[in-house]
């Protein structure tokens, strides 16, 4: 924010209300991470832990990484 809308950012912050802002911001994108990565779990489902954990992390873990990837650029890059 401080980057990308510096005038928006400056007036938050002399208005104290950034950290509120920040907050909101972190909790709606939580919930984003939620519903995306149910739904990829639908269309790709993860393999089965018991049988191989280390390819069940990996593919839990590039579920994540896609699912920030989206929010980042519908919240944070915008």
């Amino acid at each position: 924010m401080k980057n990308h809308k510096n005038s928006l950012y400056q007036v938050m912050l002399l208005q104290d209300t950034i950290r509120e802002h920040l907050l909101e911001v972190d909790k709606a994108a939580k919930e984003r991470e939620e519903v995306i990565l149910k739904r990829l779990e639908e269309k790709e489902p993860l393999p089965d832990k018991e049988v191989d954990q280390m390819v069940w992390v990996r593919a839990a873990n590039q579920h994540r990484a896609i699912a920030e990837e989206i929010i980042l650029k519908e919240w944070i890059y915008v």
